[in-house]
C-alpha cells in the first residue's frame, strides 16, 4: 500500500493530504470510558491528537484541544467534540513558549475546573540528511516543543490533577530505532519515554499514573509536510503490515491510558508499530 507522492509546507494540513488521514470521524464508537473527565490534549488538530479528541469526547471527556496555527483543521474537530456532547475548547499558540503551555493549562482549568487527563502530543520534526543542515535554532526548536514543553504542562496541570488522574506521552518507535535522518526529533522521543518512567514513579504516591505511546508510522500531516515526497510515497511500507497506521488505530490505547481501567497501567510505554519490534 502506498499513497501519491505529496508534500507540503510545514506544519500541514490535514484536509489538503490525499488520501485524508481517518481519525475515526465516521467510526469511532464510545463506550461511557471516560464519562465526566476533562482532558488537555496538545496536536489536538489533526493527526493523533485529533483522533484522541474525537474518541475521548465519544467516549464522554470534555476536551481542551492546543494547536499552533488558525486553520480550519482546529475548528473542525472542535465541531466533532460538540457533536458528541461535550465541550471544546481552543487555544492556539507555539507550547515551545513556557508561558504558552501555562496558558493552556490556566484556560482548561476555567473552563473544567480540574484536569483529569493531560496528553502531550504536539512534535516537530524535518528530515536532514546530514548533522551540518540542522540549525542551532531547529535544534533549540525540536527540544522545546517536543520535550520542554511536556515539562511545563506536567508542573502547570499537577495542581490540578488528583489521584486517578492520567498523564500520556506521545513517544515514537524511533525513541528505540532513530532514524538519522530525524536525529533531533528522535532524540526527543526517547527522552519524552525516559521523562514519562520517571515521572510514574514520583507521582505514584499521588496516584497519578503517567505513560507513553510509541507510534510506528502513522498517517499524519507531519509527514507531507517534513519528508521528500518520494519518502512520502513509500511511508509505511517497510513494517510487517505494509502500512501506515491511521491515527484512528491509536486511539484505543489513549482511550485506555486515560481510563479507569488502567488503573495499574503506569510507567508503561505502549508500541502501536504496524508489527515492528521494539528493543
Amino acid at each position: 500500500m502506498s499513497q501519491p507522492a505529496q508534500q507540503q509546507n510545514e506544519p500541514g494540513r490535514q484536509s489538503r493530504m490525499s488520501p485524508v488521514p481517518d481519525c475515526g470521524e465516521d467510526s469511532y464508537e464510545g463506550h461511557g470510558r471516560l464519562k465526566g473527565k476533562a482532558a488537555v490534549i496538545t496536536g489536538g488538530d489533526s493527526g493523533i491528537g485529533r483522533a484522541v479528541a474525537i474518541a475521548y469526547a465519544r467516549e464522554g471527556a470534555d476536551v481542551l484541544i492546543a494547536y499552533l496555527e488558525e486553520d480550519d483543521d482546529a475548528e473542525d474537530t472542535a465541531r466533532y467534540v460538540r457533536a458528541a456532547g461535550h465541550q471544546a475548547v481552543l487555544v492556539r499558540g507555539d507550547i515551545s513558549s513556557a508561558d504558552h503551555c501555562r496558558r493552556v493549562i490556566a484556560q482548561a482549568v476555567k473552563a473544567f475546573g480540574r484536569i483529569d487527563v493531560l496528553v502531550s502530543n504536539a512534535a516537530y520534526q524535518m528530515t536532514h540528511e546530514s548533522i551540518e543542515e540542522i540549525s542551532d535554532e531547529e535544534w533549540d526548536y525540536t527540544i522545546r516543543t517536543n520535550v520542554s514543553a511536556m515539562f511545563y504542562l506536567c508542573k502547570a496541570a499537577l495542581p490540578h490533577m488528583k489521584a486517578g488522574g492520567s498523564i500520556i506521552g506521545s513517544s515514537s518507535v524511533n525513541s528505540d530505532m532513530p532514524s538519522p535522518t530525524l536525529a533531533p526529533y528522535a532524540a526527543t522521543k526517547a527522552a519524552i519515554a525516559n521523562f514519562c518512567a520517571s515521572l510514574a514513579q514520583l507521582l505514584g504516591d499521588r496516584g497519578i499514573r503517567v505513560n507513553s505511546v510509541a507510534p510506528g508510522p502513522i498517517w499524519t500531516p507531519l509527514i507531507p509536510a517534513t519528508m521528500p515526497e518520494e519518502k512520502v510515497a513509500s511511508f509505511g511500507g517497510n513494517v510487517p503490515l505494509g502500512r501506515p497506521g491511521q491515527p484512528v488505530e491509536l486511539a484505543p490505547i489513549y482511550v485506555l491510558l486515560a481510563s479507569d481501567e488502567a488503573s495499574f497501567v503506569s510507567g508503561a510505554r505502549m508500541a502501536v508499530t504496524g508489527g515492528r519490534p521494539m528493543l
